[in-house]
């Protein structure tokens, strides 16, 4: 601030900037300036995303983790009376509203205060996006004490379903979880939201081994996460570009393809157990030519059976341009994802994970015995040809790597195959954050300038390759982005 100059910088901005800086806060943090002036308190009326969350109250201490049942009811009843404030502040139709996003819990009548409000500003406002993420309190499936408390909070979801229909008719994206269902309730729902673009079911179901059918006209994102289902059929989707299936129970066709033209980024993530049925990609994605591939692995056993060349594995890759590789076992040959390489002619980018990340694993012996987890968590391949080569692929990315034999050799027969490679970027296990367990292995990763010049002897002997390998110590903003939250982000 000059001297004598009452107003700070800031607060000397036009109207529309001040209001696209207030648009990038949630609700709670917007609403505090609204007592920095007059001014300041009328700019709230004019936001156009509206993010509501009831996790947004908890106290600072409190972790959004471990909420008790009092603060659930507490932080659901400031997200009601926000969502009403916030609402009734506005001028009926003097501006748009391009998001109202609210995520709230259910408990009591609060949902359907919730909706009600919603529902309110939908027949006043212009709104085009409406976000509802409503929570059980239970945020993973290991916290589920009985199958009853599942249809119980179903039951609680379809009364406030059936009290506010024209609300549900107008949303775009709805997130559920821990939710069983009756045999059609799941379908009730997408016929009743027949706006929506995006749906995320965690943990829901109609019983254990039942059949999702999905049918919807304008659904582009679906995402299905530890549901118990037997199959998910996708018999007619126009406009899905993004799919994201994580956790199914059996691999006897899990996944039915219809009509689903649009198609083009696939998450696809299992824990393989002994005696799962390896998944062939040209079958479980036949009719499609993705462009974004993800498939994650959760440090077990691969799933996925390599594939010789064959025309239907050609017509699924033809498109591929980025494979993310998840969480691969550690210290098991990587030469069966040549075959990717193999299929995918116009592949750009490659990106793996190797890393046994204990904190998501079962360690207990003798669970891993009653569960039929497998010891022999690698997949041979050996059908590359020695000419092969590769014109498109110009960047690998290996977050994870030791220098270890098994790696080294790896990398030198991607180096080789990829005529055109242009950038190998090779990252430490120790580089790899996780806040909930800390990695205490020893990692033989090259730190110093004697050990990068020695891999890089190894790397290269006895073939030719312009590519450059870089072995850093931090892993760029950019790769970190593509590891965690690629296209296809869905879980």
């Amino acid at each position: 601030m000059g001297k004598g100059n009452k107003d700070d910088r800031l607060s000397a901005l036009p109207d529309d900037i001040l209001v696209n800086i207030l648009d990038r806060l949630n609700v709670p943090q917007a609403a505090r300036t609204s007592i920095l002036s007059r001014r300041w308190s009328q700019l709230c009326a004019k936001l156009s995303r509206l993010i509501i969350s009831a996790l947004d109250f908890l106290p600072e201490d409190v972790s959004h983790t471990n909420i008790s049942v009092d603060e659930v009811v507490k932080i659901n009843a400031a997200a009601a009376e926000a969502t009403e404030s916030v609402l009734a502040r506005r001028n009926p139709g003097e501006h748009t509203i391009h998001l109202l996003s609210t995520t709230f819990y259910l408990r009591d009548d609060v949902p359907i205060f919730i909706g009600n409000a919603v529902g309110h500003a939908m027949s006043t406002h212009l709104v085009e996006n409406v976000e509802f993420s409503i929570r059980t309190g239970k945020d993973h499936v290991a916290e589920i004490e009985s199958d009853d408390e599942l249809v119980t909070w179903a039951r609680e979801f379809m009364l406030f379903f059936d009290a506010c229909p024209n609300v549900f008719g107008g949303l775009t994206s709805l997130d559920l979880g821990n939710l069983r269902f009756g045999e059609s309730g799941i379908s009730s729902v997408l016929t009743t939201c027949k706006r929506l673009k995006h749906l995320h079911l965690y943990s829901c179901d109609s019983g254990d081994g039942s059949t999702l059918q999905v049918e919807h006209a304008n659904l582009s994102v679906l995402c299905i996460v530890n549901c118990r289902l037997a199959q998910v059929k996708l018999n007619w989707l126009p406009q899905l570009t993004q799919l994201a299936f994580d956790g199914w129970i059996d691999f006897q066709d899990p996944l039915v393809l219809g009509h689903v033209p649009l198609l083009e980024a696939v998450c696809l993530t299992n824990v393989g157990l002994s005696f799962n049925k390896m998944v062939k990609l040209s079958t479980f994605l036949s009719s499609t030519s993705v462009r974004d591939l993800k498939l994650g692995f959760c440090s077990e056993m691969i799933w996925v059976q390599p594939e010789c060349p064959t025309e239907s594995l050609a017509s699924v890759f033809r498109q591929l341009r980025f494979v993310n590789l998840v969480e691969l076992p550690e210290g098991y040959d990587l030469t069966w994802t040549m075959f990717i390489l193999e299929a995918a002619p116009f592949l750009k980018e490659l990106y793996m994970t190797v890393w046994d990340h204990v904190c998501h694993m079962e360690l207990d012996e003798e669970k891993r015995k009653k569960l039929q987890y497998s010891e022999n968590k690698g997949v041979e391949w050996g059908s590359t040809a020695s000419d092969f080569q590769h014109h498109s692929l110009v960047t690998l990315v290996i977050f994870g790597f030791e220098s270890e034999d098994y790696f080294v050799s790896y990398v030198k027969r991607v180096m080789a195959a990829a005529v055109n490679l242009e950038d190998v970027f090779l990252y430490s296990r120790l580089e790899l954050e996780c806040g909930n367990c800390q990695d205490l292995k020893p990692t033989r990763f090259p730190w110093t300038k004697r050990q990068k010049i020695s891999l890089k002897k190894r790397i290269t002997a006895g073939i030719e390759s312009f590519a450059i390998i870089h072995s850093n110590k931090t892993i760029r903003a950019d790769h970190d982005l593509k590891r965690r939250h690629p296209r296809c982000s869905l879980v």
